[in-house]
């Protein structure tokens, strides 16, 4: 096998939306009260929803920058390829990456629809967010057939709207959802409350997989606005696991032996050594606490309903035997900063050209088609979408993967001296901006 032979699917990409998201899902009269799209005073983009600003922000679509250019200033449509908000163009972008399909979260409504929670009015919030799904399901994913893992959002402050959206996108054929590994952060009950319960039943029923994306719910922390922002980059994929020990600790799992959940962005080398601890403290404690496994260990729990995937993880590969090679699949995050676009292939192939061919089928697609009742062979024959014959369209479709400067703003102060950059630096930045729009809406 070579690396133009592997076939990939990235389980974890990301959209920008468009500013016509809504305008084919929605009557006139609640497309003016939808999510509304603007420009501020320095051609800046940003999103206002029910009092809620939300800018765009510069890590979250650097892909094709210079990496010089990385930044968390808001930024604008105009500044980024147009792969991360135009569908058409995403695809030409998968082809020169040499990935046929993806998984893709929202920006402007939350990895987990989350804008909707926060906003006042919920019967518009559900009106909205069914919209949203709709415009993701139907019209992103729907225009590409076989190019794309339908994820949907869930109106989980109302359970009875939550379960009958699970059967409504079910019926659509979307195999997934995105939620909030900690719904106590949106005044909800935790996940150990019986509150769950019919969605445990409706998503299991549905047979979907719930994708809790770093960052939904539980924060990744820095140390103080003064850590180097490379500290927190860093242990960005780690503080997975306070959710990934809460959900492995969830009851409903023993009820539930089909359930699917998957960590979405989360890496997979700490995995070994969560999995150790976790049985390590369950029998140290268990006579005490009450825990139950359901007569397993906590790490066969884990390797049973538990999907982790990987950017670029070598010591995770290398260790695959402490996993379930069954429930590991790659990522791209295309277009954030840690994404290797357009270079998976040749990252890729350094990582798994030692392993058995048979895992990394898994592991590059095979993976990732099971769990997600994603059926790539009814749309296209194998060797239409390698890494070899996806290339070779993206030659043929013109596609500049050249690096292309949009002037990023530096978050240092005009003629500062080069120092590290800092947690304060990006927070300071992002307020300023925010400040900006705002004012601008306003008068």
């Amino acid at each position: 096998m070579e690396m133009n032979d592997m076939v990939i699917i990235s389980v974890d990409d990301h959209i920008t939306e468009p500013p016509d998201m809504f305008d084919k899902h929605l009557s006139k009269e609640h497309l003016a009260t939808a999510p509304k799209f603007g420009v501020d005073e320095n051609g800046k983009n940003f999103w206002t929803y029910q009092g809620m600003f939300m800018p765009s922000v510069g890590l979250n679509a650097v892909v094709g920058r210079p990496p010089e250019e990385y930044g968390m200033e808001p930024n604008s449509l105009e500044e980024m390829r147009a792969g991360v908000y135009n569908v058409d163009e995403r695809v030409k972008d998968m082809n020169a990456n040499g990935i046929v399909a993806s998984l893709n979260f929202g920006t402007v409504v939350g990895f987990d629809g989350g804008r909707f929670h926060k906003a006042a009015d919920k019967d518009l919030a559900l009106i909205h967010l069914r919209a949203y799904n709709d415009w993701h399901i139907d019209e992103w994913c729907g225009s590409h057939p076989g190019r794309f893992i339908p994820c949907g959002i869930l109106p989980t402050w109302d359970m009875k709207a939550t379960v009958e959206e699970i059967k409504r996108i079910s019926a659509k054929g979307c195999t997934a959802v995105s939620l909030n590994e900690n719904p106590t952060t949106q005044n909800l009950p935790s996940i150990h409350n019986e509150y769950w319960e019919p969605m445990w039943k409706a998503i299991v029923e549905h047979d979907m997989v719930m994708c809790l994306h770093i960052g939904a719910g539980n924060p990744a922390p820095h140390a103080s606005m003064e850590t180097p922002i490379e500290a927190w980059i860093t242990t960005m994929p780690m503080s997975v696991a306070v959710g990934a020990a809460d959900w492995l600790n969830l009851s409903a799992i023993q009820r539930y032996p089909n359930m699917k959940i998957c960590l979405s962005e989360s890496g997979i080398g700490w995995v070994p050594y969560f999995t150790e601890r976790a049985d390590f403290s369950h029998a140290r404690h268990k006579a005490w606490t009450y825990s139950d496994f359901g007569g397993n260990k906590p790490s066969e729990v884990f390797n049973k309903h538990f999907m982790t995937c990987f950017i670029d993880d070598a010591f995770g590969l290398d260790n695959l035997k402490y996993l379930n090679e069954d429930l590991v699949a790659y990522e791209c995050d295309y277009p954030h900063s840690d994404t290797l676009w357009p270079e998976v292939p040749e990252f890729l192939w350094k990582t798994v050209k030692h392993l058995d061919k048979r895992i990394i089928e898994k592991v590059t697609h095979q993976n990732a088609m099971n769990y997600y009742n994603f059926d790539l062979f009814k749309h296209f024959k194998r060797e239409e979408v390698t890494v070899g014959a996806l290339r070779a369209k993206a030659q043929e479709q013109g596609v500049d993967v050249t690096p292309k400067s949009s002037g990023g703003a530096s978050p240092l102060a005009e003629g500062e001296a080069p120092r590290r950059i800092v947690s304060g630096d990006l927070v300071k930045m992002f307020k300023h901006h925010a400040e900006a729009a705002e004012k601008k809406q306003a008068g």
